[in-house]
């Protein structure tokens, strides 16, 4: 009997360890679970954090691009580094490098017979063997002989093609090198086309965000030392309109905030005018020759019209401005959209998300060295009147006979009484038609600012919606800087002869 109740007890305390072992088992378990369901849930908030910081990234990324300029390596153009180095290439000869190794005798030369050999008359039959060897050895020789001077030919041949490889490759690097120093000649002689190719290398060097454009222009017009750039931007849709993501424990779904259009409009209004900061630095902080005095920027989109489905290129912004505005700057502490619109000037679109566009102060075309060339070299054989050559009333009649051409309705005004009036041009167009006052200066030396202060004057004179200045020369930073935010338009030889161009009317510009 006590026998069976110590198996009992023992039966008992075995089914107890079984039952705590399963709810410490079941503990476990559900502990288990507990922190695999917490591990999930951390998994996904921080799936949701990292969404939201790569669109907190990339806006960040998109309203630093005029301090990256800071950082980013100079786009100058070093003109040392653009002529290329000598590397001869090697002469490889092959197998023909070494002389042919020449027959040896011993391996032609028969073994002499041996003293019983002798005996059985294998004396005769050594001396036959021995005349077959020295001839089957002169043959061997004399193939060889051929053989080598085949091998000499080739090599004379293989070391002639080598060296006219070299010297046209010497020449080739010659030539090119020598253009590299015309090229930085013409470009420290503020040669149109060369400062143009100069700033277009160095526009075509700054690497912006991904999803930027690469297509920029750059023209220069050397009698107003004036730089043009055309940068296109990205389209609205660079600005992420979603703000942030959350996760939904419920749904086990990442729910997202949507970018208020404010914040959006304001964001790409920073990245234009933060682009025209960076084309500003690299005129008058990265060029150590120092070449352009003035700027006009032009910010354009290249995109699609969505109500009539054509191919648009609005301008965005469009600023002129100066060495000596610019240089002062702090472009590290400065806001952007505030700089460029109270110290340049600038006409910003108000809403750049809409593509609404502004008017450019200067179109590209007007600096553009590929429309047409202000001094044509071989003009005695150019049948286009030289503007020069005409007395000041006829360059005013011709003044006025583009702008007929432009279709304007225009009228010159006499010499006496006029009131610094040259021309006065209507456009009759609805809405942003009016009335112009045009002065012109028939000049071989820059126009000096006090011409541009004196037209602005008569404009407000004369209730005109805006002043025309034409000059067959340039214009200085001065006159620039002045007319900045006003209604004012300086149109030098460059751009009066592109202008001519672009209305079929022969001209020319030669000093």
């Amino acid at each position: 009997m006590a026998s069976g109740s110590g198996s009992s007890e023992w039966q008992r305390q075995m089914a107890e360890q079984r039952r705590r072992q399963a709810a410490t088992d079941r503990q476990a378990a559900r502990e288990a679970e507990q922190a695999r369901k917490q591990a999930f849930e951390a998994g996904r908030r921080q799936e949701a954090a990292d969404m939201t910081a790569a669109l907190e990234q990339k806006v960040h990324e998109l309203n630093s691009i005029h301090t990256a300029a800071l950082s980013a390596p100079n786009p100058a153009v070093d003109f040392g580094a653009l002529k290329r180095g000598l590397v001869l290439p090697g002469l490889d000869l092959g197998n023909d490098a070494r002389p042919l190794p020449s027959p040896n005798w011993a391996q032609f030369e028969p073994r002499s017979p041996g003293q019983i050999g002798k005996i059985l008359g294998g004396q005769s039959r050594y001396a036959a063997r021995y005349a077959e060897a020295e001839l089957a050895f002169s043959k061997a020789m004399d193939e060889h002989a051929e053989d080598e001077a085949a091998r000499q030919v080739r090599v004379a041949a293989a070391r002639r093609a080598h060296a006219a490889r070299v010297s046209a490759l010497r020449a080739e690097i010659e030539r090119h090198n020598a253009g590299v120093d015309q090229f930085a000649a013409a470009v420290r002689n503020r040669d149109r086309h060369a400062v143009s190719d100069y700033f277009q290398m160095m526009v075509d060097r700054v690497k912006g965000p991904g999803g930027f454009p690469v297509r920029r222009r750059a023209g220069f017009v050397p009698e107003s030392s004036l730089l043009a750039i055309e940068w296109y931007l990205p389209g609205p849709d660079i600005v992420p309109t979603k703000k942030s993501f959350n996760w939904v424990k419920s749904r086990d779904e990442f729910s997202e905030s949507k970018r208020p259009a404010e914040d959006i409009r304001k964001i790409y209004q920073q990245l234009t005018a933060q682009v025209a900061l960076r084309a500003l630095h690299l005129a008058f902080r990265s060029d150590p020759l120092r070449i352009a005095d003035a700027v006009v920027f032009n910010g354009m989109v290249q995109t699609i019209d969505p109500v009539t489905g054509q191919d648009i290129e609005p301008c965005l912004i469009t600023l002129r401005a100066t060495r000596e505005q610019f240089e002062p700057l702090k472009i590290e502490s400065l806001d952007p959209v505030k700089c460029v619109r109270k110290y340049f000037a600038a006409d910003v679109s108000v809403h750049p998300d809409e593509l609404v566009p502004v008017t450019p102060v200067m179109e590209f075309k007007m600096a553009d060295p590929r429309v047409i060339d202000p001094i044509d070299i071989i003009s005695r054989i150019d049948t286009r009147p030289n503007l020069l050559e005409l007395t000041p009333k006829d360059f005013e009649h011709f003044i006025q006979n583009l702008f007929t051409k432009m279709k304007f309705d225009t009228q010159v005004f006499k010499a006496d009484g006029d009131g610094g009036v040259d021309c006065v041009a209507y456009d009759p167009t609805p809405i942003r038609g009016g009335k112009y006052v045009i002065q012109v200066k028939l000049y071989r030396k820059t126009v000096p600012p006090t011409a541009v202060r004196d037209l602005y004057g008569t404009m407000q004179h004369e209730g005109a919606k805006s002043g025309i200045l034409i000059t067959t020369s340039g214009y200085g930073p001065s006159s620039y800087e002045f007319a900045s935010g006003k209604p004012l338009e300086l149109i030098d030889g460059t751009g009066l002869l592109a202008i001519c161009h672009e209305h079929g009317i022969p001209a020319r510009i030669v000093r």
